[in-house]
């Protein structure tokens, strides 16, 4: 398994920095560059408050740009879009059409509201894609801790977009999970007994329990030093994937931790790894292309 090494002191030292970036007003989306960057904020996907997203588009989209949709983490607890514009802004740069959407979280939803919510997201970024310029067909989810869980339950169990009329087999070209716990029952913390309940306490919750071949291509990535969620979690859901012949790619880091991953996509902080590089290099190699580009 291939790992990248970081300094750890470099990495310590952007601590305090990333840390600024889970508050409501961060340093991060301040600090990061918004070269010919448009975004639309506050649309929404559904009647409840949460149900909501921004889109962030660059000033000249090329005919067959991706459109991805970007799941933060947050425990399924807390997280806001606002607390993201850093990733969209990120992704846009790169010729993305970038989603950053909301999800309810508990107390007021419980598993698996948020799949569904986020799965009414996709769904959302399916039918407008070709509004902003972007093309369906190449419709990728990205996700970050509780994030990356999501949206891997979006990519191998098809219950959650097929509600929405979706088939993940089909419809999404490609999954990305950065840090994500795939693979964590018995659920030990009472908060999680009360956000997954009876229901999520069975094997039929976790994302490793559902891999098969059939699923899109995966790419995981971990930093094999995070304390939050465990690497294995990582290294369970590949292997698992592997071994049903399903197509998955793996990435491993030294010298990060758990926020790093998701903070390592902004600019500032891509010396640390190359996590953006990584992850947009899968997309981009699993972009259908057309020749002419919008404006």
């Amino acid at each position: 398994m291939p790992v990248r090494r970081f300094p750890k002191i470099a990495a310590a030292a952007f601590l305090p920095l990333l840390a600024a970036a889970c508050a409501p007003t961060t340093i991060l989306n301040t600090l990061e560059p918004r070269l010919n960057v448009r975004a639309a904020r506050g649309l929404a996907y559904g009647p409840q408050a949460r149900q909501d997203l921004d889109v962030y588009r660059p000033r000249t989209l090329r005919a067959g740009a991706p459109v991805v949709v970007f799941l933060y983490g947050g425990g399924w607890d807390s997280g806001e879009k606002s607390q993201y514009a850093f990733v969209g802004d990120a992704l846009a740069s790169h010729g993305y059409l970038a989603v950053v959407a909301n999800y309810r979280v508990y107390p007021e939803a419980h598993y698996p509201d948020f799949l569904r919510d986020c799965a009414k997201a996709v769904r959302w970024a399916y039918d407008h894609s070709a509004d902003y310029g972007a093309d369906r067909r190449n419709l990728f989810i990205v996700g970050h801790s509780a994030g990356a869980y999501n949206a891997l339950m979006l990519a191998l169990d098809p219950r959650w977009l097929g509600e929405v009329g979706l088939d993940p087999r089909r419809n999404l070209a490609g999954v990305v999970g950065l840090a994500g716990p795939y693979d964590f029952l018995p659920l030990r913390s009472d908060e999680l007994k009360a956000i997954f309940g009876p229901s999520g306490q069975v094997p039929d919750s976790q994302p490793v329990n559902h891999a098969d071949a059939g699923g899109p291509p995966l790419f995981l990535a971990h930093d094999l030093g995070d304390k939050v969620v465990y690497p294995l979690n990582t290294q369970h859901l590949a292997a698992r994937v592997q071994a049903a012949g399903g197509a998955v790619e793996t990435r491993y880091y030294r010298g990060l931790d758990h926020a790093l991953m998701i903070g390592a996509v902004a600019a500032p902080l891509r010396f640390l790894a190359p996590v953006f590089r990584d992850l947009t290099a899968f997309i981009d190699a699993r972009t259908i292309r057309t020749k002419a580009s919008l404006s």
